[in-house]
């Protein structure tokens, strides 16, 4: 065994969680070693429910005197509890939970685990877990992994598998190279990895985490940098005087100065010896797609293609219409084409057969762009919209369609600039530091959790105005946590709260790519008053009649995150709120949140992030724009992303061709046959 080997080898590995394991990424050995759990929970004392005094997360140990009582209702099973307990009311309700009944019986001691809502008229539970005394014994000897999972595999069927891999693992199973000093020491990376999945304590757990984050970086940075060192320029464009700018002086609005910066250093670039490499950073709604408009009428007055790829069919579509649009009002005869996964059969033959035929046209799309089979037409620019969704190697896919087409990425998350050009250091970058004249600022309030209803009523005002609302959940379904709403069950709520006031949609990254285009398209033609979603609809997407964004358990979020959620709204004429409602008695929670609620400035959010955040924040709290790192934390872990950066600018230096390092080339090498950008 050693790290390559395929997983569906481990003992316990049959074909139906091969396919299962597969959906996650986990191909081989390496690939579940570095399958990190997303948090840890850490199983409290058990308390009684008379002494419970406020609201958080408890264990109580309860005897019931009946039984659960299960109902339909609508389309789920409702089971509840309730009972009066050390003089104090005490209930439970469960959704799509019927087996509860089985797990609690009357007169047999059992625990109750999740949040408790404590209040005048006793407690309450909503999801909460129910354990026996011996499986909460079990549990409390140290934290538990919890991992990111699919429908059909569970916590301790990964678990199971990497205990078994742990066992069987040997010196001679060969992990991977690292600069970091203690990497040749093998049973301290064994050790690491087993902590990572199964920490004593917090520690011990921080110890490890700042290893693997260490080789995230350093192999993400080794290879951007070992590819750009081992690349070269040639037939860079030579492009002639355009007319780009005398179009945007017909605009019905002026550009900001910071755009009119921007667009002639991109312009200028064009006409340089060299191919253009450059990152476009803007905080939300500071006029980045302008800059993408007018870069690509210069590549079409000049004669040749260009393609803008979005990450989602409902942005790209947003491109498309928006640059159909900008053409009419500025007299523009250039073509514009569409191309996403949703295209099929002779309309895609027919869009391929335009590709070919209009060497000077706009193409927007999405993945679809790089499939093997378009063929561009004297391809001269390549834009990325919102780069942290987009791995190199696609936009290195799209590059290589072309001959040494010059590349824009794009992207609203506010890395402070001495990290973004460390994360981004084979490119130019370019600061959009100024707002549109006009833009009405968010109105932003921080709430505890106990407040909901206010918040509640107000999306209602809202409503009735003929406005839309976000509500953004952190989790999916209940089983993934629970101390913190999630998706499905808070649109249920929602649904029956606004019964005959208003619809709810429910958007989720686990539905089929159909079926949230389907979500998102209904919300942004009005037919849906609330989305009640996961950070999914953070990129990028236009919906002005949307008036309000409710941030829910707010203090699990990175603040970059918050920002560029809150960026959702605020788009039209009217104006917008964002509500945060948080458990603000959790550490620094009000402090931190009070960042945001007192400024709408990213990068100025980003740096007071910065600044805040200790090591001990890792668990819970992840930024928006992380490069999918599936562990480091660009804001969080800077100095780590410094020191890996030195010591590769170190390597590079005495080893330009890693001749001397020959286990890091390999591991490279095998990186990218992996179809992986980092650990």
């Amino acid at each position: 065994m050693d790290f390559s080997t395929p997983i569906a080898e481990r003992k316990g590995v049959g074909e139906k969680t091969k396919a299962l394991l597969y959906k996650l990424g986990v191909y081989t050995v390496g690939d579940i070693l570095l399958y990190f759990p997303r948090t840890y929970i850490e199983y409290p004392e058990l308390s009684l429910v008379g002494e419970a005094e406020k609201s958080g997360i408890y264990a109580f140990c309860i005897t019931p005197r009946k039984s659960v009582y299960s109902r339909s209702a609508r389309t789920m099973n409702v089971s509840t509890l309730t009972e009066v307990i050390d003089g104090k009311s005490f209930s439970c309700v469960w959704f799509r939970k019927p087996y509860i009944s089985k797990q609690l019986k009357p007169n047999v001691p059992a625990i109750i685990y999740g949040k408790a809502e404590v209040g005048e008229s006793g407690v309450k539970m909503e999801q909460p877990k129910v354990f026996t005394l011996d499986e909460y014994k079990r549990l409390r000897s140290s934290l538990q992994p919890v991992y990111n999972l699919t429908s059909g595999l569970t916590n301790n069927f990964l678990s199971k598998v990497l205990r078994g891999i742990f066992d069987d693992l040997t010196e001679e199973c060969g992990l991977y190279p690292s600069l970091d000093e203690k990497a040749e020491n093998f049973e301290y990376i064994k050790n690491a990895f087993i902590t990572m999945h199964f920490p004593k304590n917090i520690l011990e757990l921080s110890k490890a985490r700042e290893h693997f984050v260490y080789d995230e970086f350093f192999w993400f940075i080794l290879r951007m940098q070992y590819g750009k060192a081992k690349s070269f320029v040639k037939n860079a464009l030579l492009m002639n005087d355009s007319s780009a700018l005398d179009y945007a002086e017909k605009l019905p609005y002026e550009l900001t100065g910071a755009q009119k910066r921007t667009l002639d250093e991109v312009l200028s670039g064009f006409r340089g010896e060299n191919v253009t490499q450059k990152l476009i950073q803007g905080d939300v709604g500071s006029g980045k797609t302008a800059i993408a408009y007018f870069a690509m009428l210069d590549m079409h007055l000049n004669g040749y293609q260009s393609v803008l790829m979005a990450p989602t069919e409902v942005l790209a579509n947003q491109h498309y219409e928006s640059f159909i649009k900008m053409n009419e009002d500025l007299g523009v005869k250039a073509k514009v084409i569409l191309l996403t996964g949703s295209t099929k059969g002779e309309i895609k033959k027919s869009v391929y057969k335009e590709i070919q035929e209009n060497p000077d046209a706009m193409i927007i799309g999405t993945h679809a762009l790089f499939w093997k089979s378009v063929n561009y037409n004297n391809l001269g620019l390549v834009i990325t919209d919102e780069q942290h969704r987009f791995g190199v190697k696609q936009r290195k896919a799209l590059f290589e369609k072309g001959d040494s087409p010059h590349i824009l990425v794009m992207s609203a998350t506010p890395i402070p600039r001495t990290l973004g050009m460390i994360i981004y250091g084979d490119m130019d970058i370019c600061v959009i530091d100024e707002m549109p004249k006009g833009r009405i600022p968010i109105k932003n309030a921080l709430i505890p959790e106990s407040d909901r209803m206010k918040a509640y009523a107000f999306m209602k005002k809202e409503i009735k105005k003929g406005h839309q609302v976000y509500v953004i959940c952190p989790f999916v379904e209940a089983s993934e946590s629970i101390d913190g709403e999630n998706v499905e069950d808070y649109s249920t709520k929602l649904a029956e709260l606004f019964k005959d006031e208003a619809t709810v949609g429910m958007l989720h990254g686990k539905m089929p790519n159909d079926m949230k285009n389907n979500v998102m398209e209904a919300f942004s033609k009005g037919e849906t008053d609330i989305l009640v979603s996961t950070t999914v609809v953070e990129v990028g997407v236009n919906v002005p009649n949307a008036t309000v964004m409710v941030i829910e358990n707010a203090n699990r979020f990175g603040l970059a995150s918050l920002h560029q959620l809150r960026g959702r709204v605020g788009r039209g004429a009217d104006e917008s709120y964002c509500v945060f409602i948080a458990d603000l008695e959790k550490k620094n929670a009000k402090e931190r949140l009070e960042i945001l609620v007192n400024s709408n400035d990213g990068f100025k959010i980003a740096s007071e992030d910065l600044k805040m955040r200790g090591p001990g924040d890792f668990l819970g709290i992840r930024q928006s724009g992380d490069m999918n790192f599936k562990l480091a934390d660009i804001y969080q872990d800077a100095d780590v992303l410094k020191r890996a950066s030195k010591d590769i600018e170190n390597l590079l230096k005495d080893d330009p061709d890693l001749t001397n390092h020959k286990d890091i080339y390999d591991y490279l090498l095998y990186l990218k046959d992996r179809n992986n950008l980092i650990l």
